[in-house]
C-alpha cells in the first residue's frame, strides 16, 4: 500500500464534468475518482462501472453533466491516522484506492493498492524494475569541475543510471568553522572539517556539473546537508534527494525534504531499529515518495559488519521499496544485495584511490564499476520469475542427446494394445518420456511401430497428424536428412528439399539413399559444426581458424554440386550457412561488427562458388550452440543485412523466427524487418518464437504475427521458398512439419 499525498490526480470537484472526470480516471490509471466539495470534504465516488451504468440508463448522453450526478455517493474512506493496517484491509483487487480524511472529513491523502513505484525523471524504480545503479562521486572530485565532468563521464560509460553529488553549506553546518585547525577539535571532525573546506565545488560548478549528468542521460542526484542548500538544490530543479546516514535523525531536514514531494533516497547507517522506526513513521506521515538505503557506516566495512539479511527486515518495516548503499571493498556485496532485493545500489567511484579524501579509498575505480553494472544486470536477467517452471531452449537440446525414450522392443502393428513386455527404456531423449509408460501401456496404437521407433505423444491420440498435398503461393518443401529424404518426399506434392547436412554426412556416399533422381528442387543447410568440435566462423580473427571454415565450407560447395544432378528442377542450389561471428562473453557494439562484416565477404571471395548460392542465414540474438548459448553480431540487424545485401549483391535465408526473436531483443518492429530484409531473402526458414531466445517453436504457439509474414512474404518476396524449420519437427515421420503446413496454409488462405 502506498499513501500518496500528492493526490490531484484522484480528486474531482462536484460541478466539474463527466468528461473531465473520466480524463482523471484514465490517467491515473485505477478505475476510479473521489468527489468533493469546493471546501475538500468528501462526498462521493466515481468509477468506470458508474460511469457505463448511467451510459447505459440515460436517455441523452451529454459529457458535460456534472460528476455529482452520476457519482455513488456510499464511498468507503478511511482516516489518515487509522492504523496503516486497518487502512491496507479495505484495499482490494475491486478497490483501488481509498480516500483518506483528517478530523473535519476533508480528503488528505489517498491510500493505493499495489507496490510503491518512484518515477525519477524516466528511470522508474519499483520491485519489478532494474536496480537503479547510483554511482557516489560526492566529493570526490576535489573540488574541480574538470575532474567532477570526467566522472561522470566515466560513470555513464560504466552503465549507471545516476551521478550523486554533496552540497554543504560549511557555516550553516559547523558550530566552529574557525576553529576547525584549533587544538581542542577532536582529531576526526579537524581532518574531515579540513577536507570539507578544501575540496568544496561552489554552488555554480556544482549546477554546471548536474547539467553535464543531464546530458549524458544520467539522473543528477545531491545530498543537502542542511535546509539552505536543500533549497537551492530544489531552485535547480533536483527530481530528488539524497538524505546521508548521518542525517535520518535529523528530523527537521527529513521534515524539510519530505515536504517537496520529491522522491527521497535515504541512508540508515550508523541507526538504531527503534530510530529507523521513527523515521519510517515521519516519511510515511509525509507522503513523499522514499526509499531506505540498508548502510554500515564505516569506511570500509568489513564483511561481518554488512548484514545483507538486515534489507528484509527494512522492506518489511517501511512496506516499500528498499536498496543497499556500501562502503566495503569491491563489488560483490552490491551484487549480491540485488540477489536480495535491492532495487537502488550505491557506491562511491574514483579514479583514484590513492588521492587525498577519506571516501576514495572505498571507492569503486571505473573499470570496476562498470563491471558491477555488468553483473547486477547479470543476476537480474538470472533471478527469472515464480511463475511454473519451462524448460529452456538448451535443455531440451541436452534433453534430446541424455535423456531416454520409450522404445518398441518388438514389431507392433497399428490396432495393437501395447503391453508392458513391447516397452523399452532407452536413450537419446528423442520420444516420450518415461514418464508417460503407464500412459502407454493399455493404449491401442494408431499407427505401425518397428522394433526400436520411439514411441510419441501422439501415438496416445486417437487421429495423427498425416502428410498430404498443400497449396501455397511460394515454393516450399520440408527439411530432410539423407536417411529420409526418400520417404519423406513421397509423402506430400513438394517443390523441393533442404537436406540438413551434419559433418558426419560429408563422410557418406550419398548416392545410396537415392533411388532414383527427384523431380524437384534442391537446398542445401551446411553444417554449423565441423569435425574437431570446428565451429564454421568466415570471420573468424584467427587466420588458420579462418582458413579452415574456407576450406570446409568449399567442401560443402563441391559436395552441393554433386548433390543437385539428382535434383532436376534446380540449376543454382541455395546454401543456407552459418557464417560466425557469435561470441561467449557478451555481444559486440555496433561499430565493432563491420570488420567482421568484412571478414566474412573477404573469405565468401575465396571460395570457388560456382553453380551454386551462398546465402547467409539471419541470426537470433542469443543463438544455442548444441545446448549452450551464445552472442550472435552478424546478419542480426536488420539494417546491417540491407547494408550487406546492397553491397555484396547476396541474397539471404530469412530465419523468421531468429529474427523476430532478435527483434523482440532489440525492441523493434518485426514487420518493419521484414520490410528491409525480404526483398533480399531468397529462402525462408518458418518457425515460431518466443522471447529473446525461445526458438523453432510450432506455428501459433509463440509471438508471431503470421497473417503479417506471408503477407509480406508474398509481397516482397514472391519467388522464395520456403521449408517449415519446426524444432525436432522431422521426428515420427514428420509430424512437427505437417503440423506447421497444415496451419501456414490455412492462413494464407483466410488471407486471400
Amino acid at each position: 500500500m502506498i499513501v500518496q499525498k500528492s493526490y490531484s490526480q484522484y480528486i474531482v470537484f462536484h460541478e466539474d464534468t463527466l468528461a473531465s472526470a473520466l480524463q482523471k480516471i484514465s490517467l491515473n490509471q485505477h478505475r476510479m475518482v473521489f468527489v468533493v466539495t469546493e471546501s475538500g470534504h468528501l462526498s462521493g465516488a466515481l468509477t468506470d462501472g458508474d460511469v457505463r451504468r448511467w451510459l447505459l440508463n440515460a436517455s441523452q448522453i451529454n459529457l458535460d453533466t456534472p460528476v455529482s450526478q452520476v457519482m455513488n455517493a456510499t464511498c468507503i474512506s478511511a482516516f489518515v491516522d487509522d492504523p496503516r493496517e486497518k487502512i491496507a484491509a479495505l484495499l482490494s483487487s475491486k478497490v483501488l484506492a481509498v480516500p483518506l480524511l483528517d478530523i473535519n472529513h476533508r480528503v488528505v491523502a489517498v491510500a493505493i493498492a499495489g507496490e510503491q513505484t518512484i518515477q525519477l525523471g524516466d528511470r522508474r524504480i519499483s520491485a519489478d524494475d532494474p536496480a537503479f545503479v547510483i554511482a557516489e562521486i560526492g566529493n570526490n572530485h576535489n573540488g574541480s569541475l574538470e575532474h567532477a565532468i570526467r566522472l561522470i563521464d566515466l560513470a555513464a560509460e560504466a552503465g549507471v543510471d545516476c551521478a550523486k553529488f554533496q552540497m554543504r553549506d560549511m557555516k550553516a553546518m559547523y558550530r566552529k568553522l574557525e576553529g576547525q585547525a584549533d587544538a581542542k577539535e577532536d582529531l576526526g571532525a579537524q581532518y574531515t572539517l579540513d577536507l570539507l573546506a578544501k575540496f568544496q565545488l561552489s554552488d555554480e560548478d556544482l549546477y554546471r556539473a548536474f547539467d553535464h549528468c543531464q546530458a549524458r542521460n544520467l539522473v543528477p542526484l545531491c545530498t543537502p546537508w542542511d535546509e539552505e542548500c536543500l533549497h537551492k538544490l530544489d531552485r535547480y530543479g533536483m527530481p530528488g534527494f539524497k538524505i546521508a546516514s548521518a542525517d535520518f535523525t535529523n528530523y527537521d531536514l527529513l521534515s524539510a525534504t519530505a515536504a517537496l514531494n520529491k522522491p527521497m533516497f535515504c541512508s540508515t547507517g550508523m541507526t538504531s531499529e527503534n530510530e529507523i522506526m521513527k523515521g519510517i513513521e515521519l516519511l510515511q506521515n509525509s507522503g513523499c515518495p522514499h526509499v531506505l538505503l540498508h548502510c554500515n557506516s564505516t569506511y570500509p566495512t568489513p564483511d561481518k559488519d554488512v548484514n545483507l539479511r538486515y534489507m528484509t527486515r527494512l522492506a518489511e518495516l517501511s512496506h516499500g521499496v528498499v536498496g543497499y548503499s556500501g562502503h566495503e571493498r569491491g563489488i560483490q556485496v552490491p551484487i549480491a544485495a540485488v540477489a536480495l532485493g535491492a532495487r537502488v545500489i550505491e557506491k562511491h567511484f574514483t579514479t583514484d584511490r590513492g588521492m587525498e579524501g577519506n571516501d576514495h579509498k572505498v571507492s569503486l575505480l571505473p573499470d570496476e564499476l562498470a563491471e558491477m553494472v555488468r553483473g547486477i544486470r547479470q543476476i537480474e536477467e538470472a533471478m527469472g520469475s515464480e511463475n511454473e517452471r519451462e524448460l529452456s531452449q538448451g535443455e531440451m537440446m541436452n534433453r534430446e542427446v541424455l535423456a531416454k525414450s520409450l522404445i518398441a522392443t518388438v514389431d507392433i502393428p497399428a490396432g495393437t494394445t501395447v503391453t508392458a513386455d513391447m516397452v523399452d527404456t532407452k536413450s537419446p531423449g528423442q520420444g516420450m518420456q518415461p514418464n508417460r509408460k503407464g500412459e502407454l501401456i493399455g493404449a491401442v496404437l494408431t499407427v505401425d511401430k518397428q522394433a526400436g521407433d520411439f514411441f510419441f505423444p501422439s501415438d496416445l491420440e486417437s487421429e495423427s497428424i498425416q502428410a498430404r498435398d498443400y497449396s501455397f503461393d511460394n515454393p516450399w518443401g520440408i527439411p530432410v536428412r539423407y536417411h529420409d529424404l526418400m520417404s519423406l518426399s513421397a509423402m506430400s506434392n513438394m517443390d523441393l528439399l533442404e537436406i540438413h547436412l551434419s559433418y558426419k554426412d560429408m563422410e557418406l556416399d550419398f548416392r545410396k539413399f537415392f533411388s532414383d533422381p527427384l523431380d524437384m528442387g534442391l537446398v542445401v543447410h551446411a553444417p554449423e559444426l565441423f569435425s574437431g568440435d570446428h565451429t564454421l566462423d568466415l570471420c573468424s580473427p584467427d587466420p588458420d581458424y579462418r582458413k579452415r571454415s574456407i576450406s570446409e565450407m568449399q567442401r560443402v560447395i563441391d559436395l552441393t554440386r554433386e548433390l543437385n544432378t539428382y535434383f532436376a528442377r534446380t540449376q543454382t542450389p541455395p546454401i543456407v550457412t552459418n557464417v560466425g561471428g557469435f561470441t561467449t562473453n557478451g555481444a559486440l557494439p555496433p561499430d565493432q561488427r563491420a570488420a567482421l562484416y568484412d571478414r566474412v565477404a573477404e573469405s565468401l571471395s575465396q571460395l570457388d562458388c560456382g553453380g551454386v548460392e551462398i546465402i547467409p542465414q539471419t541470426m537470433p540474438p542469443f543463438p544455442w550452440h548444441f545446448g549452450g548459448q551464445s552472442y550472435h553480431n552478424l546478419f542480426v540487424d536488420g539494417d546491417e543485412i540491407d547494408a550487406f545485401c546492397k553491397r555484396h549483391g547476396m541474397r539471404v535465408c530469412l530465419d523468421v523466427s531468429h529474427s523476430k526473436l532478435a527483434c523482440t531483443h532489440s525492441k523493434k518492429s518485426f514487420g518493419q524487418f521484414l520490410e528491409k530484409v525480404a526483398p533480399h531473402t531468397a529462402h525462408y526458414h518458418l518457425a515460431d518464437a518466443k522471447g529473446v531466445d525461445g526458438e523453432g517453436l510450432q506455428i501459433l504457439s509463440g509471438e508471431t504475427d503470421w497473417k503479417e509474414v506471408i503477407e509480406l512474404m508474398q509481397k516482397l518476396s514472391p519467388r522464395a521458398s520456403f521449408i517449415p524449420e519446426i524444432w525436432q519437427g522431422h521426428k515420427n515421420n514428420g509430424e512437427g512439419a505437417w503440423i506447421a503446413l497444415e496451419r501456414l496454409e490455412r492462413i494464407a488462405h483466410e488471407g486471400r
